[in-house]
């Protein structure tokens, strides 16, 4: 009893942590259950523009966006004409470098990211850098408007959230204030302006804040640029603003690009300079995306994965991983139904033949190469050889009678029929053995019976092993091999009536 407890525990631990394993491939990495899952990645390019001086050497320089939570930079790329480029980190501040001797006319230069959206992904905490705020001077009669309309919002707050949520809502009012629509009219007449004296209001009550420069992840834009927002700190957090819409509670589909009071753009020896910015939405498949995704950020889980392995070593595997399948099929099939098969695991690779010859044209050759076996070796029987030079006989026999259907096959126009190579020769030569012996001792009957049986079985695996869900989840979640495992240990400990045996007592049941 004990013994038959300790295997029930064990195989449900195999199982449990193969659902475990998946769950979490599943939900943190991302990883699709089914093939045809798709996501998107979104593109998000920067297109510089300028134009050089003559005899004057170039030197651009443009802020790159950082990690930020819930968006994933899988791939950056720069694009440019005979340029030099390089990165660099200005005061936490990832910055791109284009640089070049000579340039004259117009000259464009490109950098692109591919970005995945990830609702568990974490940038890693960075040192919080507080904005250097450019105070500017305003005539006395702005400043009492702005102190009136601060003190007014500042009762009405609780905190540096509360307070910047009421001070946006003001400025979007549609019958606002006269101190409001003063400081609107005269500070306010574009959106980056009405950013900026957003953020001199919020710093003039004390408050950290500091400009962000952000994309809304929409398909198909172009020739746009950076949507001036701004971030309170509360807490030792920055929470993102809309200007005009308040606070930002879900920045999934936002992007931010520039943050702080570096400038975007810097450009040296050249006139002209702009930047303006393209998003486009792809979609591809889950799996791509999530390896993608999970490579960049070096997951330990993938690190010991098939994915790393070569395609070759890859595509090996995917045929491999399938043998466990059709090992629950041979359990139970012969445990539970009660089928016979002539050898244990001979379907196993009659199904996996199958795989390669195609389900008719591969029953049609193994019945064919099986039967010419039989006549030969009930010959061969007469000539008392012992065994071992009796099974190399037969082996020969049979790459001979495989040889003969090829060329046959191949002279009457049947190409699936040369595919026979894929079959197993020594299981097959031993298969004919085995068949002659049983027909000697019990009959032609049972030779039906247990023949029959063995390609029934086949058959069954040969659909489990090409079943394209079953593949799609053995490659991409080997980890299910431990629940087929803890099911096969949990099968062997059946003892009981098998369902070909209870024709026996049916008399009693009636």
């Amino acid at each position: 009893m004990k013994l038959k407890n300790n295997i029930v525990i064990f195989s449900l631990l195999l199982i449990i942590a193969s659902v475990a394993l998946m769950t979490y491939k599943v939900k943190f990495l991302s990883f699709p259950l089914v093939q045809d899952e798709t996501v998107n990645i979104w593109n998000i390019e920067a297109k510089i523009s300028f134009t050089g001086r003559k005899n004057q050497s170039a030197s651009i320089s443009m802020a790159l966006p950082s990690k930020q939570d819930g968006l994933i930079i899988i791939n950056e790329e720069s694009s440019s004409s005979n340029f030099g480029y390089a990165n660099s980190y200005i005061n936490g501040v990832k910055k791109g470098n284009w640089t070049k001797r000579e340039v004259e006319g117009k000259q464009v230069l490109y950098y692109s990211i591919d970005a995945i959206k990830d609702k568990y992904f974490k940038a890693e905490k960075t040192e919080i850098i507080e904005q250097d705020i450019i105070r500017k001077e305003v005539p006395t009669a702005f400043v009492q408007a702005a102190t009136s309309l601060l003190n007014n919002i500042y009762q009405k707050s609780a905190n540096s959230l509360s307070f910047t949520a009421l001070l946006i809502d003001e400025f979007n009012k549609k019958e606002a204030s006269q101190a409001t629509i003063m400081i609107k009219n005269n500070f306010m007449k574009s959106s980056k302006q009405k950013r900026d004296t957003l953020v001199q209001l919020l710093d003039k009550m004390g408050y950290k804040v500091r400009t962000i420069g952000a994309l809304y992840l929409k398909d198909r834009q172009r020739n746009i640029e950076l949507t001036p927002m701004l971030e309170v700190l509360y807490k030792d957090k920055w929470y993102l603003f809309d200007i005009n819409k308040g606070q930002v509670s879900n920045n999934n589909d936002i992007f931010i690009w520039q943050r702080g009071s570096q400038y975007l753009l810097d450009a040296e020896g050249v006139r002209n300079s702009s930047v303006r910015f393209s998003v486009t939405k792809s979609i591809v498949p889950a799996r791509s995306a999530a390896l993608s995704k999970d490579i960049k950020n070096q997951n330990t889980l993938l690190d010991f994965s098939l994915f790393v392995l070569p395609n070759e070593a890859q595509n090996t595997f995917k045929l491999l991983l399938l043998v466990p399948l059709g090992a629950l099929v041979v359990v139970i099939m012969r445990v539970f139904v009660g089928i016979k098969t002539s050898g244990t695991f001979m379907p196993i690779l009659l199904s996996m033949a199958f795989i390669e010859t195609q389900l008719l044209p591969g029953i049609l050759m193994f019945i064919l190469v099986v039967t010419i076996g039989l006549i030969v070796r009930s010959y061969l029987s007469y000539l008392n050889l012992l065994l071992v030079a009796r099974i190399s006989a037969v082996l020969i026999v049979v790459v001979g009678i495989m040889a003969f259907v090829a060329i046959l096959s191949q002279k009457l126009g049947l190409q699936y029929a040369t595919s026979i190579t894929f079959f197993p020769i020594i299981i097959l030569a031993w298969t004919i053995e085995r068949m002659s012996i049983i027909w000697e001792e019990d009959g032609p009957k049972e030779v039906i019976l247990q023949g029959s049986g063995s390609l029934l079985v086949s058959i069954l695996a040969f659909f489990a092993m090409t079943n394209s869900v079953l593949s799609f989840i053995t490659f991409n979640f080997p980890e299910v091999l431990l629940a087929v495992l803890g099911l096969i240990i949990l099968l062997g400990r059946y003892s009981g009536y098998r369902l070909s045996e209870l024709y026996r007592f049916k008399s009693m049941v009636d």
